[in-house]
């Protein structure tokens, strides 16, 4: 490899008397990930263009042939026609090279009271605004799915748990529910990240804005932002939009990873509560009768990249001066890797959901098991005998340990030997046992009942806007 190259860059080569080595224009270079925002870059291009021309800094002839050539570069690019170059550095520098092959003059004209800094500023943000507009609309996809699922599953009862152990009748439909309010979260999160991300870096330069009579409200305008941002060295610097971006990816990731571990447990022989379909299974290279859950486990794995990306992110950033640093170029690749993790694993659990098999009778036989209803036994004895919860609570653990030691469920116990441990006990208590029952007892707001679950299932079709028939 040669230490130095000939040739000094036709960027910023004016102070140099020979190009980088090679090492240095590899590590230097960004082409190779930054080339994804070039329909950004374009458009941020565009904008400044129009407004140097209405603020007449450049003639509407340069705009004019600044805008023809930036079409024709974006239809190169979007074709796979356009040639990027390591020794150009970045999307910019390829980007306004081939310009100046296409209109000459005009082209070096383009960067007049501009910066790579607020340039790449301005990408990133409109690169995010878009991913987040997409984002919703999946994520509203999945919710949509869920509701289905869990609309027609309201009756479909399965045990709830509380650390993996059989905790309370409730319904499938409940339970998707849960979901359905936590990926809500999720977009309102985006949407609100999205508020702090639609602010114009443009014209700010290289950290503290430009002599030339720019009009920053008129290209914050043009590309849909906002406002332009107030301070232009925190323009050019603050990156931590695209940590909340990532933030809010990872939470998503969370809550998709956590629906994955689930799906993967009940598709187990043990559980049998779901069977997947072959679309988001595999089999086995040695075992013929496996069908694996592949597509959920790999739902569950993928966040931790999303995770590693925001740690990343945040460790970048935690020391970095103010203004711009080179640092920063570190920013796109775990922003471009989230955005991607993020939308295979929205769309593979929306797959899943939709095709999902449910075996109705798998969870309620798995309600037989555990003593669901203690719970409701214990309310039976404070409602009904006047017991206060603690000393309730101990009378139903001891008929727990009865049934148990009988090996049988509480509703089928006998009478006499429940009358043993609490004398005035009486027939009716088998009313509270019994699964449908005990499940519909929970008519709190938002409790298991199934007129509770059908009513907060219409209530977040409003909420989450599930009703368009396009979603």
């Amino acid at each position: 490899m040669s230490k130095k190259n000939k040739q000094k860059s036709s960027i910023w080569g004016g102070r140099f008397k020979t190009g980088p080595s090679d090492l240095m224009q590899e590590i230097n270079s960004s082409i190779s990930f930054d080339k994804t925002l070039y329909s950004e870059d374009i458009e941020g291009s565009k904008a400044h263009a129009k407004m140097l021309a209405i603020q007449k800094i450049i003639t509407p002839e340069d705009f004019k042939a600044i805008k023809q050539g930036l079409d024709k570069i974006h239809e190169e690019i979007a074709a796979g026609h356009f040639s990027f170059s390591v020794e150009l550095e970045d999307i910019h520098m390829n980007i306004e090279t081939r310009l100046s092959e296409l209109i000459g003059e005009p082209a070096k004209r383009l960067h007049t009271a501009r910066s790579r800094n607020d340039q790449i500023a301005t990408d990133i943000r409109l690169y995010l605004r878009n991913q987040i507009d997409q984002l919703d609309f999946i994520l509203k996809k999945l919710q949509k799915t869920l509701w289905k699922k869990a609309e027609k599953n309201t009756l479909t009862l399965m045990p709830g748990y509380t650390h993996l152990q059989t905790a309370q009748p409730i319904s499938f439909g409940f339970h998707l529910a849960a979901y359905i309010e936590m990926i809500g979260r999720d977009r309102e999160r985006f949407q609100d990240c999205r508020k702090r991300i639609n602010e114009s870096p443009l014209g700010a330069a290289a950290l503290a804005g430009t002599s030339f009579p720019i009009d920053r409200h008129l290209t914050a305008n043009l590309l849909g932002f906002d406002r332009p941002m107030p301070n232009a060295l925190d323009a050019v610097s603050s990156r931590d939009f695209a940590l909340e971006f990532a933030s809010a990816a990872t939470i998503c990731a969370i809550h998709l990873s956590r629906l994955a571990e689930e799906i993967v447990i009940w598709s187990t022989d043990r559980f049998n509560f779901i069977q997947l379909s072959d679309n988001f299974t595999t089999g086995s290279s040695i075992m013929p009768q496996k069908k694996n859950p592949d597509a959920a486990e790999l739902v569950r794995a993928k966040p931790g990249r999303i995770m590693g990306h925001f740690t990343s992110l945040a460790t970048i950033l935690k020391g970095l001066p103010l203004a711009y640093g080179k640092d920063l170029q570190e920013d796109k690749e775990p922003l471009f890797d989230t955005q991607k993790t993020l939308f295979i694993s929205i769309a593979a659990m929306t797959g899943m959901i939709e095709d999902m098999h449910i075996n109705a009778t798998a969870m309620r036989n798995a309600l037989q098991r555990g003593h669901p209803t203690a719970t409701d036994l214990a309310d039976f004895l404070v409602v009904k005998l006047g017991k206060t919860f603690r000393d309730a609570h101990h009378i139903s653990g001891k008929i727990v340990a009865l049934a148990d030691e009988n090996e049988s469920a509480l509703e089928d116990l006998n009478l006499a030997d429940m009358q043993k441990i609490e004398p005035k006990l009486d027939q009716s208590v088998y009313n509270i046992l019994k699964i449908d029952n005990a499940c519909n007892a929970r008519s709190s707001f938002g409790g298991t009942a199934s007129a509770q679950v059908k009513e907060r299932l219409k209530e977040a079709a409003v909420r989450f806007d599930l009703n368009d028939e396009e979603n």
